[in-house]
């Protein structure tokens, strides 16, 4: 089996400038292409590798709701504060969401500081092996992401089951992107960004290597938006940029794989087997940026209600408000780049974080701190 240079053969200087002559060839000067980056890890990628200044004036791309930090509202993050706050209770967290803002300047960071029971974990298994050290402690722990990080959740339900671990519970926050998705296609004032629609998507990588590319195929099919699946590389983007606007040249609306060396159609089907037995579809679930979304989130089935944090500590849901003067919302729906926002990089930089766009790694506007906002203000000095 061939070794695979990631740095030589997925990064080849050549490639891309000869992807990006065929992206100039096939771009037609009358009219505008722009595209929904919706993986954060994209995000990434176009700034750390300057791939926009290869593209044609007339390609935009816009950053998704790709990023789960990102995208969990406020309200989710004072919800759990609440949770730790109480003395029986051990949070486990991930360490990119303690910084995650709440409302009213709070944050799990700062809950921790004055006294809350919260810690750090790298894997859902850190809070079996917490509950199993600390009997008589509530452990809950702090579950989030998309699809990628769902079945570890469903993994460690069902093993404290096995192991009868009644004091582990689960804040569940797993949300699903083709539902959000949906949404920014639905929605008019999501999906227009400047008065101009959405031409296609790039779709999320990690994502699909779980549910596969079947989910998208109704959107592209109802909403005539081609959709096309790519990895994480400097060429994988490009060729899914070209990809689309041959399908957009072509008025097609289809799937495609580009990722094909870890996506298939059908996904991973032992993965989506795990989580369709202890998970269900919640009726709606909010988003940052996009607000309600139906059927975007999952709970815990009825017969695994007794690890479900929320039933068990009868926790309610809130509504609270964004900070105003923060842009992650209108960034997250596309509406605004980072540098739009006149909190970047004044008062708001990755080592004080106010928006959730800046404090997580795959947040667009920590992509624009670390990889773009020196060539931004180089350009706009020269304009």
């Amino acid at each position: 089996m061939p070794i695979v240079k990631y740095s030589s053969e997925f990064r080849d200087k050549t490639i891309a400038q000869g992807l990006a002559r065929a992206i100039d060839a096939e771009v037609s000067s009358q009219r505008a292409y722009r595209f929904v980056e919706f993986c954060g890890g994209h995000t990434h990628a176009i700034s750390r590798y300057g791939l926009e200044d290869l593209l044609p004036a007339n390609v935009r791309m816009i950053h998704g709701p790709g990023c789960p930090v990102c995208v969990l509202p406020a309200s989710r993050i004072d919800m759990a504060i609440r949770l730790a706050e109480r003395p029986e209770v051990i949070l486990c967290v991930y360490g990119d969401l303690m910084r995650a803002p709440g409302s009213q300047g709070q944050s799990l960071l700062l809950a921790k500081a004055l006294g809350a029971h919260i810690r750090m974990v790298y894997s859902a298994l850190d809070a079996i092996r917490l509950a199993e050290q600390t009997p008589g402690r509530e452990v809950v722990f702090f579950a989030i992401g998309f699809e990628t990080t769902t079945p570890p959740t469903a993994v460690m339900i069902r093993i404290a089951e096995h192991k009868r671990l009644e004091g582990l519970s689960v804040f569940c926050n797993h949300v699903l992107t083709p539902s959000a998705m949906h949404r920014i296609l639905e929605n008019p004032k999501i999906r227009n960004t400047g008065g101009v629609p959405i031409d296609g998507f790039i779709g999320p990588a990690h994502v699909s290597t779980i549910v596969g590319t079947q989910p998208y195929e109704p959107m592209a099919e109802q909403f005539e938006k081609p959709i096309v699946v790519a990895g994480f590389e400097p060429l994988d983007v490009l060729q899914a940029v070209l990809m689309l606007v041959r399908q957009v040249n072509q008025n097609r609306h289809e799937v495609e794989n580009q990722y094909s060396r870890a996506v298939t159609r059908e996904g991973n089907r032992r993965a989506k087997e795990e989580v369709s037995q202890v998970f269900e579809l919640r009726e709606q679930f909010e988003w940052r940026g996009l607000g309600l979304v139906p059927n975007s989130g999952l709970k815990l089935k009825q017969s695994y209600a007794k690890f479900d944090a929320e039933t068990r500590f009868a926790i309610h849901d809130l509504r609270v408000a964004d900070n105003p003067a923060c842009e992650c919302c209108a960034i997250l729906r596309g509406a605004k780049r980072p540098i739009d926002c006149k909190l970047f990089g004044n008062i708001c930089t990755p080592e004080a974080p106010i928006g959730a766009c800046m404090v997580s790694s795959e947040g667009a506007c920590a992509a624009y701190w670390t990889y773009r906002r020196v060539r931004d203000e180089q350009a706009r000095q020269t304009s």
